[in-house]
């Protein structure tokens, strides 16, 4: 069934010959059939008022941990009283998702799942990384695949207590990585002190990409390291979080086609430094941003929160806010499909009740999502 998306006060398709004013849309099994002036849109079966709205591509949220037992909300209380955050926390969350049914962690992630798609979400990544044993991460993997078609193997998130960090490694990079490969499609590495050193992460990270899984690292969040440049030396997909770079990790980020995932929503909760987002853009490396929705340092589903903060922290505009939340996200899951509004694009979108993009930093907090679209279904 065709949909005839009209009276949109402004378009952002991100497709170089699509109209911004004067717009409509048809969405036609499942993806874009047309973009054009409205006043030569074609006859369609159905018809989606935008009422003046703007118009987005449906963000591309590309850093998730949906799947987990559990809630760090003590941590987080304790953090605002001054305690600092360490990667430690993450075993808090490990004993509640190896505690947790799996339903109770489907139930869980799909009303996470449901809840970002609300606010505008339509392609979500979802990582494992809170089971670290063979079992606990192939069913949450089996659950991420439930909720998102881009699920990603974190066996390497941190040492389980009590274990060797060296046997811990190969196994991941070996038994783990063979159970959890055939229900994924990428493979992360948490590169940090504290959590795996660069020899480690490349061993789970090349196997992963041996069996043909997009690469990405966490990459150089707490401190400076060399995340950043073991993404580029792989050709990762993405590095995510950046947080601490040097210029010589800039310009490898550039060099190599890295994505730069940003994660403000973590900084923000976490009281950490920002990530150089505007050295980034204007070194030419692409940017995407993303919730890094997770019960210890970040706990929303909310793009639209991300880019408020983006605009307000990072130094981004709102046009370039919302393009990294979008085709951003798209290129650092390797997903050509998602993030824009062109012809023969997945028919996902966003209607604002709004006139512009501007407004999502205008009006930080307020719900301006009018309706979604998924798939070419209304789904708000």
């Amino acid at each position: 069934m065709s949909l005839l998306v009209t009276d949109v006060g402004r378009l952002v398709s991100w497709a170089p010959d699509a109209p911004t004013t004067d717009a409509a849309l048809v969405l036609d099994d499942g993806v874009v059939a047309w973009v054009g002036p409205a006043s030569e849109a074609p006859a369609c079966d159905d018809v989606l008022s935008a009422e003046g709205g703007c118009v987005l591509p449906g963000f591309v949220d590309s850093h998730t941990h949906l799947v987990f037992g559990g809630d760090r909300v003590a941590e987080f209380t304790a953090r605002l009283a001054g305690k600092p955050y360490a990667a430690g926390g993450i075993r808090t969350t490990v004993a509640a998702t190896r505690a947790a049914s799996n339903d109770v962690l489907l139930a869980s992630a799909q009303r996470l799942a449901t809840e970002a798609l609300r606010s505008g979400t339509t392609t979500l990544e979802v990582k494992s990384g809170y089971g670290l044993t063979v079992e606990d991460e192939r069913r949450c993997l089996a659950v991420a695949s439930s909720v998102s078609r881009h699920t990603t193997f974190l066996g390497a998130h941190v040492v389980p207590e009590g274990s060797d960090p060296e046997a811990y490694t190969a196994l991941v990079a070996g038994d783990m990585l063979d159970a959890c490969a055939p229900l994924a499609t990428g493979v992360d590495a948490f590169c940090e002190e504290g959590a795996f050193t660069v020899d480690q992460c490349r061993e789970v990270l090349s196997a992963g990409a041996a069996r043909g899984l997009h690469v990405h690292v966490h990459a150089n969040q707490l401190g400076p390291g060399g995340g950043v440049q073991l993404a580029a030396s792989l050709g990762a997909a993405s590095a995510d979080h950046c947080t601490h770079l040097s210029d010589e990790d800039v310009s490898a980020l550039r060099d190599a086609a890295v994505v730069a995932v940003l994660v403000p929503a973590a900084e923000f909760s976490t009281r950490s430094v920002y990530a150089p987002a505007r050295r980034l853009l204007d070194a030419g490396v692409t940017v995407a941003l993303a919730t890094d929705c997770n019960p210890g340092t970040s706990f929303t589903t909310s793009m639209p929160f991300v880019v408020a903060l983006a605009c307000r922290e990072l130094g981004l505009t709102p046009a370039e806010a919302v393009r990294a939340a979008t085709v951003g996200g798209a290129a650092a899951l390797r997903d050509p499909s998602v993030g824009h509004l062109g012809v023969g694009a997945r028919a996902d979108l966003v209607v604002l009740a709004a006139p512009s993009e501007d407004y999502l930093a205008y009006r930080p907090g307020v719900d301006l999502v009018r309706h979604v679209v998924k798939e070419g279904v209304v789904v708000r």
